[in-house]
C-alpha cells in the first residue's frame, strides 16, 4: 500500500484523462511524492460526446476516489472545468476529501451569470484551490472570489493573467500553482 496523499483528477466535458493540464499537474504532484489518478467519465469511456447527468458523473468520481483511497492515507479531488465542478459536488454530497483542486471552475455558462453553478458551495468545508484565467468567460475573477465566500474551508486562488477558460499554453503555470498549494496545504 502506498502511503501519503493522493490526488484524483477529472477532465472537462470535452476532454479525457490525458488533457494536457491534467498530465502536467499529475507530473508535478507525483514529483512531490503524491499518488495521482486521472480518470475518464463513463460517457467518454463509452465513446459518447455528451456528458452524463450529474448523478452519474458524481457516482463515477466516488468510485474512482474509492479506488485511489485504498492506496493512500489522504485524498484530494479535483479537475478541470466540469471535472472539478463534479468533484466539488461529490465532496458537498459527503465524499470525504482533504481538499479540492479546481482548475477553470465553470461558475456559470458564458454570458449567463444568472445561471450560477455554486449552490453546493456552502457545504464545502475543505481547503480549496481555484486556478482560473483572468479572462475566463465562465466566471470573472471578481465573480469567483464573491462566489467562493460561501465556502467555509480555506480558499486559495491563482490567476493566470490573460488566460481564458482553456488556459492554453499555461500548463506549466497551472501545474506550478497546484504543486505550490499541494506543498503548503496537503503535505506541509
Amino acid at each position: 500500500m502506498v502511503k501519503g496523499a493522493g490526488l484524483l483528477l477529472a477532465p472537462g466535458a470535452g476532454a479525457g484523462r490525458d488533457q494536457s493540464a491534467l498530465v502536467a499537474v499529475d507530473r508535478a504532484v507525483t514529483a512531490l511524492g503524491g499518488t495521482v489518478r486521472r480518470m475518464d467519465f463513463p460517457y467518454r469511456r463509452a465513446g459518447r460526446r455528451a456528458p452524463d447527468r450529474p448523478p452519474v458523473l458524481v457516482a463515477a468520481v466516488v468510485e474512482e476516489a474509492a479506488a485511489l483511497r485504498r492506496r493512500t492515507d489522504r485524498l484530494v479531488v479535483g479537475g478541470r472545468s466540469m471535472g472539478g465542478r463534479v468533484c466539488s459536488m461529490a465532496v458537498a454530497q459527503g465524499l470525504s476529501a482533504a481538499g479540492l483542486v479546481l482548475i477553470s471552475y465553470p461558475l456559470h455558462p458564458p454570458g449567463r451569470p444568472d445561471r450560477s453553478r455554486v449552490e453546493h458551495f456552502p457545504l464545502l468545508q475543505v481547503p480549496c484551490l481555484f486556478v482560473s484565467g483572468t479572462r475566463d468567460a465562465f466566471g470573472r475573477p471578481d465573480e469567483l472570489v464573491d462566489a467562493t465566500s460561501a465556502i467555509s474551508g480555506p480558499v486559495s486562488w491563482h490567476w493566470v493573467d490573460g488566460g481564458d477558460h482553456g488556459l492554453r499554453r499555461a500548463d506549466a503555470e497551472v501545474a506550478g500553482a497546484v504543486a505550490c498549494w499541494w506543498s503548503e496545504v496537503v503535505t506541509g
